[in-house]
């Protein structure tokens, strides 16, 4: 299976997914949980990832014994950590060279503009609550690293951040996830999931929109 049908195959069917890596034996699917949260949070080609429907979906499987609890979150940890940590690093060493080449095509004007309004307001604790939310989560280490800020003001918000989101959304998963509402409608219940993630990059991309017309008129 090509990468682009394992990433398809993930985004439409987490729940699936997940129950085949762990048919595939605990390697498997510890190291793909590892593999996908690293990848959101530390490349910055791949902001589309679905790290929250995944954790989610892994703390279900983690319920019912699919997963060790304890061992995915150390899991999930380490991934989230140690991916903002490279994103961080990329930013710092190749980030205007990437951002000039245009190759992100995620990473459009709006978006940094956004990330960086983001990283102006909020300070370091940006590095803390943009975990929270899609896209801005992969771009805000990227272009803190960018930006020139400290690597020892950058590792703690970083470390906090990233074991408080994955364990927020691995035990949703765990606690919630086994409701028979959760269960029956589950592809409804991730969808829920993204869109909330969602609303508030939306809401800041269409007041930058509409506060730069108003100010153009």
């Amino acid at each position: 299976m090509g990468f682009i049908d394992f990433i398809a195959n993930l985004l439409h069917d987490p729940r699936g997914a997940i129950a085949g890596w762990i048919l595939a034996g605990p390697l498997y699917a510890y190291g793909f949980v590892f593999l996908i949260v690293f990848i959101e949070t530390g490349v910055v080609f791949f902001p589309f990832l679905p790290g929250d429907s995944l954790l989610f979906a892994a703390g279900i499987f983690a319920n019912n014994g699919g997963f060790n609890v304890f061992l995915l979150l150390a899991t999930a940890w380490a991934a989230a950590i140690l991916g903002d940590q490279c994103n961080f690093m990329i930013g710092h060493f190749f980030g205007r060279k990437i951002v000039a080449s245009g190759k992100v095509k995620a990473m459009t004007p709006e978006r940094v503009k956004q990330t960086e309004d983001f990283l102006d307001k909020w300070g370091r604790l940006a590095i803390f609550l943009g975990r929270f939310f899609p896209f801005i989560r992969t771009f805000v280490p990227f272009l803190a690293g960018m930006g020139g800020m400290h690597w020892k003001h950058f590792v703690p918000f970083n470390v906090l951040g990233g074991i408080t989101w994955s364990t927020l959304f691995v035990l949703l998963g765990y606690f919630f996830g086994g409701n028979p509402f959760v269960q029956e409608h589950f592809s409804a219940v991730v969808i829920g999931i993204i869109l909330i993630s969602v609303i508030p990059a939306v809401v800041g991309a269409l007041k930058a929109k509409f506060g730069k017309k108003a100010a153009a008129e």
